[in-house]
């Protein structure tokens, strides 16, 4: 059964080195755009891009505080994705554990 993904494609969103760095600094807490634009070689209004391509494809979501807008990783986005990596690469596995153990592959004598 195909994992449903979020909203947009969170794989195309990943793509992107600054986007994946976001993401990774999130994944230890929630940020807010000027926090994460600190920690990053990267402009202010480009971490607000690419945050809107993350929020797009389902990673994150944002709330309001005051003036600024806080980020973290959307669990269910992130979880589809998680799902998604593990239903194939699982299955790939599968067949790799099959094809080695019919072919002899790794087994001493042969």
């Amino acid at each position: 059964m195909a994992v449903p993904l979020p909203a947009g494609d969170p794989f195309d969103a990943l793509g992107d080195p600054n986007r994946r760095a976001i993401v990774e600094l999130l994944g230890g807490g929630e940020r807010s755009v000027q926090e994460i634009a600190d920690l990053l070689p990267i402009s202010r209004p480009a971490v607000s891009r690419h945050l809107r391509v993350l929020k797009r494809a389902g990673l994150v979501v944002e709330r309001p505080l005051g003036t600024r807008r806080i980020y973290e990783l959307h669990d269910e986005g992130v979880e589809a994705v998680r799902a998604y990596m593990e239903q194939v690469w699982g299955e790939a596995s599968a067949r790799f554990r099959l094809v080695a153990a019919n072919t002899g592959t790794g087994r001493p004598g042969r």
